[in-house]
């Protein structure tokens, strides 16, 4: 099954380290990150799940839940979290499905068969409160995920959400934006109090209008 920007994130029951969760009611009114790592007690992975553990104050203050997955069984979970633990110096602080037989997995079109038939790629989903898909990313087994990245995307998905405008290639929380063509130039004061810069009749930029 593929998972296209829009599309409602398919709901699903699974057992996960801190219990069974339902996926749309685990998720309520908030943001949700839903990754894939290949396998338990495997040197990339394990980097991963140590640097969103670390980031967990980072994703709380966007009110974003974080849930990882692989197809490994729950007591492999539970006894891999203390290696986790152990080299990456924290504490991992956020749910992991469980998945040996796949079922979460083929709903997100996690397994590339010219990959892998056996362990999942390394899938990023954010999906926004009305639990529709908003970003996707895949990466290979070999790359390790830049998880400020993905954070900086949620910044983004979070701002364009609210208000009219876009933002440009490498974009920080602080920065300028784009204001949308559909914002007419006379609407511009009203909604952009703060000012705004016209580079081009289509390239219209203010500063980020939240702050």
């Amino acid at each position: 099954m593929s998972i296209r920007l829009g599309d409602v994130a398919p709901d699903f029951k699974a057992d996960t380290t801190e219990g069974v969760i339902q996926f749309h009611q685990w998720l309520g009114n908030s943001w949700g990150v839903l990754f894939s790592h290949p396998a338990d007690f495997t040197p990339v992975c394990t980097t991963e799940l140590g640097a969103v553990a670390k980031l967990r104050a980072e994703f709380d203050k966007r009110n974003v839940k974080v849930v990882a997955l692989s197809a490994d069984p729950l007591d492999s979970h539970m006894s891999w979290i203390g290696d986790i633990n152990e080299t990456q110096k924290t504490e991992v602080n956020f749910p992991l499905i469980a998945d040996p037989d796949f079922k979460v997995a083929n709903l997100y079109d996690m397994i590339h068969p010219q990959v892998s038939d056996k362990f999942t790629v390394r899938s990023v989903f954010v999906i926004g409160p009305d639990k529709k898909v908003k970003l996707t990313i895949t990466y290979p087994a070999s790359t390790g995920r830049n998880f400020d990245e993905i954070l900086r995307v949620i910044d983004s998905l979070q701002l364009t959400a609210n208000y009219s405008v876009a933002t440009p290639a490498n974009w920080k929380h602080g920065e300028d934006v784009i204001i949308t063509a559909a914002v007419k130039d006379d609407d511009i004061p009203a909604k952009f109090p703060k000012g705004h810069k016209r580079v081009k009749p289509y390239l219209r930029t203010t500063p980020q209008p939240n702050l």
